[in-house]
């Protein structure tokens, strides 16, 4: 189980319901980044999940912007210890097939529930748009200065990492992990197909040296690929529930999904105890919006990409809560959508039109 699966369990069981999990690997220790908006945690983590936190993250579009907007990057073991589960209640097991009332496990077992929630992510599913990135941690004192007195680089999409403007683009994504030591990465933010990891190294390599830092070779890597939309729905998951990367918790247009599914998981469950239906219209009606914005995102060409976000980041920071991080929000979602368009260069709005037409 990942931080949906296992935020799912953890609050289950704290709530005193009968719930059991299948975890291919139950002793696995995680390793990814998990990064969040500091106002998206729930109440109930501790603040220790929080490795950094950079109150005023940068962005580089067409020029430096400020997010007025507190963004934290997680510290993955201590998470990983704050969603305690009993032990006992984990079964160590695949599951090959999910059904509305039962799982069959890898080895022949099949396991019966009142309720089936589906929280096994995406990764691995083909035909679906993915976000890529590489990544290099290096000592604080080396990376720094690529932060240029900023407190992170949340994207920056300067042209310096040797691509073609007619290439699929990619930015740099810059955060400190902890106190010690800095997250570099190229990052694809979606492509179908998305960027492959040696793209992006050499990109990353050859945007570092432009910028003055050399990298030795021995720096721990970091490789970043999950789809950015859940699989569709068969006829065999009807009633099945699904959470976390594998729901519409996942932000199409961004890749978003630990901080939602940890921010929803006591709604979700809610609605799992009641027999209420999960998805409300306006969750759906959002989750339409933001599969337009993944489409122009896919459509828009490398040129275009940084006078969009420019245009995202003049947004007042309620629009920018809205669109990220809002789920259920249709009038802060539509809003966003509806202040950027008359803002953007001709030829986007071109883009975004084709776009919504279908062609």
């Amino acid at each position: 189980m990942g931080p949906a699966g296992r935020s799912l369990m953890h609050r289950a069981e704290a709530s005193g319901i009968d719930v059991l999990g299948i975890d291919a690997h139950p002793n696995r220790t995680w390793t990814p980044t998990y990064s969040a908006w500091a106002d998206e945690l729930p109440s109930w983590l501790p603040l220790s999940v929080a490795a950094s936190s950079t109150t005023r993250p940068a962005a580089w579009t067409t020029r430096r912007q400020a997010i007025e907007r507190t963004y934290c990057v997680l510290d993955t073991p201590a998470l990983q210890r704050a969603l305690v589960v009993d032990p006992a209640r984990v079964v160590a097991a695949t599951a090959t097939d999910v059904r509305c009332h039962q799982v069959t496990l890898a080895d022949g077992r099949v396991i019966h529930g009142r309720t089936v929630v589906d929280a096994r992510g995406s990764v691995g599913m083909a035909g679906l748009a993915e976000q890529t990135a590489y990544g290099v941690v290096v000592e604080r004192h080396v990376g720094e200065k690529l932060l240029e007195g900023e407190g992170a680089w949340f994207m920056d999409w300067r042209s310096d990492n040797g691509s073609d403007p007619a290439d699929t683009p990619s930015f740099l994504y810059a955060v400190a992990l902890d106190e010690h030591r800095i997250l570099l990465e190229e990052t694809c933010l979606v492509g179908a197909p998305a960027l492959t990891s040696d793209v992006l190294r050499d990109r990353l390599v050859q945007r570092l040296s432009t910028r003055g830092l050399d990298l030795t070779g021995d720096e721990a890597v970091e490789r970043v690929k999950f789809a950015v939309q859940p699989p569709p729905r068969d006829r065999a998951d009807r009633g099945v529930r699904r959470f976390g990367a594998r729901s519409s918790s996942m932000h199409p247009a961004t890749g978003y999904s630990v901080a939602a599914s940890l921010a929803t998981t006591d709604a979700f469950l809610a609605t799992v105890t009641s027999g209420r239906s999960k998805h409300s219209p306006s969750i759906w009606a959002v989750q339409r919006l933001r599969n337009l914005g993944l489409r122009t995102a896919l459509n828009l060409e490398a040129r275009q990409i940084p006078d969009f976000f420019a245009s995202f980041f003049e947004l007042s920071v309620p629009l920018q809560t809205a669109y990220l991080s809002g789920g259920n929000d249709l009038r802060g979602t539509l809003g966003a959508m509806m202040r950027m368009f008359p803002t953007l260069p001709p030829s986007a709005r071109l883009a975004i039109a084709r776009t919504v037409a279908g062609r």
